[in-house]
């Protein structure tokens, strides 16, 4: 990344979020970061000015409409303009979707989906008066392939792709303002402990998770050299041609998966987990569950998946003929 960059991130306090603030710190970034906890930021914020960036920080609730707008006027004045946009709020919640209560679907639809609009909604007036700009919107591979045990979390990130792809057209005019979409597989953050949980296992991540950092470095890249989709971790022609091809197989696979390891798993406690409140004390960036010896198992399962739904296809398409 050439030249000081000004970025907003929304969701900077843990996980992929904090580690993409502290990759554009290292970058010389200036930067304004949001999310709901105050512990988690002012730890983000240490570790970004350690690393060489400016860092100024708000606690804000993604999704509040007006709140969101505020910040992204403050963080104009602050930064003189706004170069690039982060939206990386996100949460989940996982059990049968009868189990969960429809508050927390609806939160997480809220978290997933709705503080991402406000975002763009803040932003955008913002990148038409420069006449350039960059929205990176986390999605994640759950947008091309389902997640049985988490439907509102699928149900969010099926929508914010196809929000994208409505936002491209409206934007196709203005070459200089960019939506990119990242699509990452499982990713070792702190996520995992903050998730909403009714299945009654304790969670954890499959093998072949990805370091935050991986994640962050495909972001910071889109700063210089934007581009539509970024897959980290699995082909991205392989997800959409997978989700094309036979689009209920993953999840059909998915779902015989989550019934043998909602069965084996040791036990958990339910509850909302930090869907409703932030965590009370700093998170951090990694949520410490990688195996190193296993780190390409997950994107090479999805790939797998993906080019396994696209062989269905070609057996079954000259018997539907």
């Amino acid at each position: 990344m050439s030249g000081q960059h000004r970025v907003v991130i929304t969701g900077a306090s843990s996980g992929i979020g904090a580690a993409t603030a502290v990759e554009f710190a290292r970058a010389g970034a200036a930067l304004v970061l949001a999310a709901r906890g105050e512990a988690g930021l002012a730890d983000i914020a240490a570790r970004c000015q350690a690393a060489g960036g400016t860092a100024h920080v708000r606690v804000v609730d993604a999704t509040d409409a007006a709140a969101v707008a505020a910040l992204a006027a403050e963080a104009r004045d602050l930064l003189g303009g706004i170069d690039l946009w982060f939206s990386c709020v996100g949460a989940g919640v996982v059990g049968r979707y009868e189990d969960v209560p429809i508050a927390d679907h609806r939160q997480v639809i809220e978290t997933n989906l709705i503080s991402h609009m406000n975002d763009v909604h803040a932003v955008l007036p913002i990148f038409l008066a420069q006449d350039r700009g960059t929205w990176v919107n986390m999605i994640s591979v759950g947008g091309f392939v389902a997640t049985p045990y988490a439907a509102a979390y699928a149900a969010s990130k099926f929508g914010l792709r196809g929000f994208s792809e409505a936002l491209r057209g409206e934007l196709s005019k203005k070459p200089h303002i960019h939506v990119c979409d990242i699509y990452p597989t499982f990713v070792d953050t702190p996520g995992i402990d903050h998730a909403g949980n009714y299945s009654g296992a304790r969670l954890s991540l499959p093998p072949g998770a990805l370091a935050p950092e991986t994640v962050a470095k495909a972001v910071v890249r889109l700063a210089s050299r934007p581009r539509n989709t970024t897959a980290v971790g699995a082909p991205a022609l392989a997800l959409k041609l997978g989700q094309f091809a036979v689009p209920n197989l993953s999840a059909a696979v998915m779902s015989g998966f989550m019934d043998t390891w909602s069965d084996k798993a040791p036990p958990g406690e339910d509850g909302p987990g930090a869907l409703f409140t932030p965590p009370g004390s700093a998170s951090g960036i990694d949520g410490g569950r990688r195996r190193p010896d296993q780190r390409r198992a997950a994107g090479v399962a999805i790939g797998v998946t993906a080019v396994a739904a696209i062989c269905g296809a070609a057996l079954l398409w000259p018997r539907r003929r």
